[in-house]
């Protein structure tokens, strides 16, 4: 068979719809600046889709430094990898920044958070180590799991009995191989809003000999009192071996780094294949997250701003009997029973007759029979924005059960 042939036939779950769509539900197009209210073809919405949570996309200080970073330096610089020519004081000054705020002896710059967690894993493990993992990871890890020549095993969500029986399989196995074992879990899930269960599993190193690894992407400026991450929250900093965060979320930036040992960290700087036959973060970029870190830091404001929006908006649609989950951080997932063409016509419904957009989760992402509307709330939205989409969420639902989005579908045109 022509491999273009396959490609054809096996668009994937996803890319099947891509005929109808494309540039609506999938590579839609939010213009202006980047704010809770953007234009979304041609009209203005309330935007509830965005992971710039603490607002520091369009902050004034920001802007000024991205700006004089790209007229101090222009985008080129530094030219070449870290190792070979790339390297800068101030990727330096970053990393002991990081490393101090997270709490951990080293930290290592990562030019993408997606490829960063790849390559960690990658990076650390060979054929000898096994790998225990949670279930609900992030598409990251999954990929970086495929990249693992050896064993690994999936323990059921956030169930810390289920992680023990994994331990002891993966104990028992590299008894015989000479490895040792690598446990992964996410400091916040991004999907679903629960927290990773940190302290118990750490709890778990009384029996099992594990280093643990997390992913606090959506954690790392958010959570704990100063914002340093999950395990900030949780008070489990020591116990988390290796700590991943990106700089997409809370920092409104691209890139990510790893924190952890010295010796481990040197580990990575000297053997992560992604970053040494790859150009370095621009400079302009660096420059910017220097001042991000230093806000993220120094304005505790942005991140109860966060927090009130966020508890006000749970607190709001749990009043009205929305199932939230198991939420117990600032992702707000609310869970309708519905179909695919009705998780489409209410999607629709909230974007043109009430200006909200926010992004829909359906099957196989989550189980069929099931609509999960996503809701990421920042320190820049209003309590009047609360408001306007408790209110729009209490019609459209009213809506879905009674039948009215099987009876009338949108048209796109």
């Amino acid at each position: 068979m022509d491999i273009f042939d396959k490609v054809a036939k096996r668009m994937g779950p996803i890319g099947q719809h891509q005929k109808w769509s494309h540039g609506y539900f999938s590579f839609p197009k939010l213009e202006g600046d980047i704010a809770p209210h953007m234009n979304f073809r041609g009209k203005e919405h309330l935007v509830w889709s965005l992971n710039n949570y603490l607002g520091l996309a369009n902050h004034p200080e920001v802007r000024k430094a991205d700006q004089q970073g790209a007229t101090d330096f222009g985008m080129a610089y530094p030219m070449g990898a870290r190792m070979m020519s790339g390297n800068s004081k101030y990727h330096e000054q970053m990393e002991q920044e990081l490393a101090t705020f997270v709490g951990k002896p080293d930290a290592f710059l990562l030019n993408y958070g997606y490829q960063g967690m790849v390559s960690i894993i990658d990076c650390l493990v060979d054929r000898n180590d096994v790998i225990v993992y949670d279930a609900e990871s992030h598409a990251c890890i999954i990929d970086g799991l495929r990249l693992h020549m050896g064993k690994r095993f999936v323990y059921q969500h956030n169930d810390i009995e289920s992680a023990r029986k994994q331990l002891e399989r993966a104990t028992k196995l590299v008894e015989q191989t000479g490895g040792g074992i690598l446990l992964i879990t996410e400091g916040v899930f991004g999907m679903s809003g629960a927290q990773g269960k940190l302290k118990e599993l750490i709890e778990l190193k009384k029996d099992f000999d594990f280093r643990l690894l997390i992913d606090d992407a959506h954690g790392f400026g958010t959570m704990g009192p100063t914002g340093a991450g999950t395990h900030e929250a949780q008070d489990c900093i020591d116990g988390v071996d290796i700590y991943f965060g990106t700089f997409a979320k809370s920092m409104a930036g691209i890139g990510a780094f790893v924190a952890s040992t010295e010796e481990l960290t040197n580990f990575f700087r000297y053997n992560m294949r992604s970053q040494t036959f790859a150009k370095a973060l621009p400079m302009p970029m660096v420059i910017g997250l220097l001042k991000r870190l230093e806000l993220l830091k120094n304005s505790p404001e942005l991140r109860e701003r966060l927090w009130n929006i966020a508890t006000t908006l749970q607190k709001g649609l749990r009043a009205r009997g929305f199932d939230l989950g198991v939420t117990n951080t600032m992702v707000t997932p609310v869970f309708l029973k519905g179909e695919l063409l009705e998780a489409t016509a209410l999607t629709m419904d909230l974007r043109e007759n009430y200006g909200i957009f926010c992004s829909i989760v359906v099957y196989p992402v989550i189980p069929k029979g099931l609509i999960e509307l996503r809701l990421i709330p920042t320190a820049v939205h209003t309590l009047e924005d609360v408001q306007r989409t408790l209110d729009a969420f209490s019609e459209v639902s009213d809506k879905l059960k009674s039948g009215y989005y099987k009876e009338n579908q949108f048209s796109m045109a």
